[in-house]
This record gives structure tokens, sequence and C-alpha cells, in this order.
């Protein structure tokens, strides 16, 4: 079999006396070896989850290429934005 060695990196965390405790009692409860080795498989999980979630929303890459290029070069106000401000402003001011 041919394995590819992965590069490694370090990762530091600074955890309340009261949070590594209750990580070490998840880690053992889940049958993990070490504390590490619990953060990096949670870690991983939650991360996937929220890049899954991203991905989804926006799904294509056309779609962030629109996205972004929206928040980088945002269009001018249009008519029924501009009235819509002003809507909004009488009835923030109004309260």
């Amino acid at each position: 079999m041919n394995y590819v060695k992965q590069q490694q990196a370090r990762f530091d965390a600074r955890l309340t006396k009261s949070q590594k405790e209750f990580f070490e009692m998840a880690a053992k409860i889940s049958g993990f070896k070490s504390l590490s080795e619990f953060v990096i498989h949670s870690t991983q999980e939650a991360a996937s989850s929220i890049v899954e979630r991203h991905n989804t929303i926006l799904a294509t890459w056309q779609d962030k290429k629109i996205f972004f290029d929206a928040l980088v070069n945002p269009p001018k106000p249009n008519k029924s934005l501009k009235e819509a401000a002003k809507h909004h402003q009488k009835q923030v001011s109004a309260r």
C-alpha cells in the first residue's frame, strides 16, 4: 500500500479547569483514548457540519461569486429601497 504521510500542525487552547474536566469526562464516556482525540474528532464533526450548511446556502461557485461580489461592490439603492428606508426611519422615529 502507498501511504502518504500528512504534515502535522499544532493547535493550542486555554481552558478553564472545569471545561477541561467536563471535556475529559465526555471523552471517557464516548470511549476516546485521550482528550486530544476527542477534541479533534468533535471539532472535525462541527466544522464539517458548518461547511456543509454553508455550501448548501451557496451551492455553486457562481452563487458564491454573486454573493461576495454584492458584498464587495453593492449596487446603488433603487427607488423601492430608498422608500423602504424612509418608511423604516419614520417607524423608528415614531417610537
